[in-house]
């Protein structure tokens, strides 16, 4: 006796055609939740917004612009109000709209937007005054434009080279200070260049 088998029908084709497209894409999901996508996860919680390629600009009550930020990822954590940047590129304005530059592989913005971290290779730059700070890790307070060091420093000023453990600046006293174990270079003026 020969057994003959029904071919099935169109609903069975799709019933089974859903099944595997399902567990493809089961397979797909449990794939993809193992890599780090572009929102990142860490101990500080998912974030509330980030922006890749940003350019933000941050004002004072009269309106004026006070700081500009420039980076290619952005990311703000409701949980503690902290606004994280990869290798932030910072203009600050003074009182006198003199510019500064500032600089780090990676930056922090605290709890209502001040202050500003920047760690990794961090620099400050006064191109009016011809000096430049490199360190470690470089704290802005905006509300007293104060900036200052949290490892040791290197100022340069032309060929002048000064090294110390803190460094402090106060951006609108036009006033700066190297402190605790101070070193430096000064190599002699040159008459001809007036430096």
């Amino acid at each position: 006796m020969a057994w003959r088998l029904r071919k099935p029908s169109v609903k069975v084709w799709l019933a089974l055609l859903l099944l595997a497209l399902g567990g493809v894409l089961a397979i797909i999901e449990q794939r993809d939740a193992s890599l780090p996508g572009p929102v990142p996860h860490d101990e500080a919680g998912e974030p509330d917004f980030y922006l890749e390629g940003a350019r933000m600009t941050r004002f004072d009550a009269q309106g004026r612009a006070y700081q500009r930020l420039e980076t290619p990822r952005l990311v703000h954590t409701p949980e503690d109000d902290v606004t994280r940047a990869e290798t932030p590129r910072i203009r600050i304005f003074d009182e006198e709209g003199r510019i500064w530059f500032a600089r780090g592989e990676t930056g922090t913005l605290g709890a209502g937007g001040n202050p500003l971290t920047l760690r990794g290779d961090a620099q400050l730059e006064a191109p009016a005054e011809g000096w430049r700070l490199n360190t470690e890790t470089l704290i802005y307070d905006n509300a007293s434009s104060h900036a200052w060091s949290e490892s040791e420093a290197l100022l340069r000023q032309y060929e002048q080279r000064v090294r110390g453990d803190r460094f402090d600046a106060w951006l609108n006293e036009d006033r700066m200070r190297l402190t605790d174990n101070v070193r430096g270079i000064h190599p002699p003026i040159d008459e001809e260049r007036g430096s």
